[in-house]
């Protein structure tokens, strides 16, 4: 059972039947993986996000940390294979105009109203989470927009690496992860997200994200398969460096 099922009507999955794709879009043999927008301004602490919203309107949950989590695993993978890993970040201000980008004031977090023990998290807000650091060798790449293809260098690093296919994770899975997928499809690469390291702040934005996705523009996998594929293009590369 996927994780749309529940949100498709009787007609919804009568349609399905011929309209879903019926074998993956596939990946090439030299794939980044980008790790997108996962700070402490969007998850917040760990908690349900019903209780975090009171005075942090943008934490996305207990689900979000629980997709970190796993995002340590597929990120571990990806260094272990020699997959190039890549920090997409979300400015807050397009440099010197002061114009917010997104949302702007309305997700701020309510410093008056925040506990004590979370007075560090809050100055800590544009920082990717301390589970998933960038390491050396790792690129981190500023954005102003939804899209990390729009406005900056990605498509030139990919270029430059030769890479033919992007896997996604991060959030939010229905905003800057699903432009992202859109524009890495329509500039011919092949796309994978990895359901268990992606998330959102509403449960069906994200599941019919995630379907929308998967029948147009993506493959989505689990954290095991997206493993397995890291895995078998480090075995491919070393076949061929053998021959």
């Amino acid at each position: 059972m996927r994780v749309w099922d529940k949100y498709l009507s009787e007609r919804d999955k009568e349609h399905n039947e011929y309209w879903e794709k019926k074998e993956p879009f596939g990946f090439g043999t030299k794939p980044i993986l980008l790790v997108i927008d996962n700070s402490y301004g969007v998850l917040g602490p760990r908690l349900p996000v019903m209780e975090a919203v009171a005075y942090w309107p943008s934490s996305c949950g207990l689900e979000g940390w629980q997709a970190i989590d796993k995002t340590v695993e597929l990120i571990a993978a990806a260094r272990a294979n020699g997959i190039p890993v890549v920090y997409p970040m979300r400015h807050q201000n397009f440099p010197g105009s002061g114009v917010a980008a997104g949302r702007g004031g309305r997700n701020r977090v309510k410093t008056e109203t925040v506990p004590d023990y979370l007075v560090d998290l809050v100055a800590r807000q544009n920082e990717i989470v301390d589970e998933i650091k960038p390491q050396p060798g790792d690129l981190i790449i500023p954005k102003t927009a939804a899209s990390v293809f729009f406005g900056t260098a990605l498509s030139y690093y990919m270029t430059e690496t030769g890479a033919d296919t992007v896997i996604c994770c991060g959030n939010s899975t229905s905003g800057c992860v699903r432009a992202t997928v859109v524009d890495a499809c329509s500039a011919r690469l092949r796309v994978g997200l990895v359901e268990d390291c992606t998330f959102d702040r509403t449960e069906a934005s994200h599941a019919m994200s995630l379907f929308d996705m998967h029948a147009k523009y993506a493959d989505v996998v689990s954290l095991e398969e997206a493993v397995a594929y890291f895995e078998s293009v480090k075995v491919r590369d070393l076949v061929g460096a053998a021959v």
